[in-house]
């Protein structure tokens, strides 16, 4: 994987805006790596992502919570690193049994979650991730599966995938409640690259006003050059 130059990425946010989330996760990671990102485990698609948040807009994540006691906005500072889970790619398949069952099975990823987005359900899911099945011997379909043995298979997927999931411990400086806050990976970066595609953008419409030149010539200059030459044009 490597990082996007701003070409690049202005390319790739225009391609995504009118795709669904899981779409644009796969967008991303392909025009940074060669690999299909939509193999990838959710975990390590959002680990990437990450990665590549990191190399983009650098390592400090400031984020807003709302409490879901008093509502009160909580303004959230971590760096990228203290989000990161400590997991290793699993090539074998995971495999659980349980009162006479044996289930082979692997954790989601975007091509899973694509197939919910189209109308998909939770029993599809489980349909594409569980590789075998048998009870006591005899092969079972997933959708057989009694709902204790799909609640074990489905812990056992988010202990082997845990960057699928990022917690945040949070504590409202208003009223004092604590809770534990999901951060999305994907929809944060997103914003991010939408925010910075609108002032890139605004960029390249005073510059090409004051100088005719051309988007290409625009984006192809630092963010010092820009400012630079914005501050020049504003005088």
């Amino acid at each position: 994987m490597r990082p996007l130059s701003s070409r690049e990425l202005l390319d790739v946010w225009e391609e995504c805006l009118d795709q669904s989330p899981v779409e644009r996760a796969i967008l991303l990671l392909r025009a940074a790596c060669q690999n299909d990102p939509g193999l990838l485990a959710v975990g390590e698609r959002d680990a990437r992502l990450l990665t590549l948040r990191e190399w983009t807009f650098g390592s400090a994540v400031a984020a807003l919570a709302a409490c879901p006691e008093c509502g009160d906005s909580q303004e959230l500072n971590f760096q990228i690193s203290d989000v990161r889970a400590d997991a290793a790619s699993r090539s074998a398949p995971l495999r659980l049994s349980r009162d006479g069952y044996d289930v082979e099975f692997r954790p989601p990823n975007s091509l899973d979650l694509r197939a919910l987005e189209s109308g998909g359900c939770v029993a599809n899911l489980l349909d594409c991730c569980v590789m075998h099945a048998t009870r006591d011997g005899e092969a079972v379909a997933p959708s057989q599966l009694p709902a204790e043995i799909v609640s074990a298979v489905s812990e056992s997927m988010s202990e082997a995938d845990p960057q699928s999931e990022i917690r945040l411990a949070v504590a409202c400086s208003n009223c004092g409640h604590r809770w534990s806050a999901t951060f999305d990976a994907l929809s944060f970066f997103w914003s991010e690259i939408q925010g910075w595609a609108g002032r890139l953008l605004n960029e390249v419409h005073q510059l090409a006003a004051a100088y005719g030149w051309s988007e290409s010539d625009i984006v192809a200059l630092s963010p010092l050059r820009r400012h630079l030459y914005l501050n020049l044009v504003a005088e």
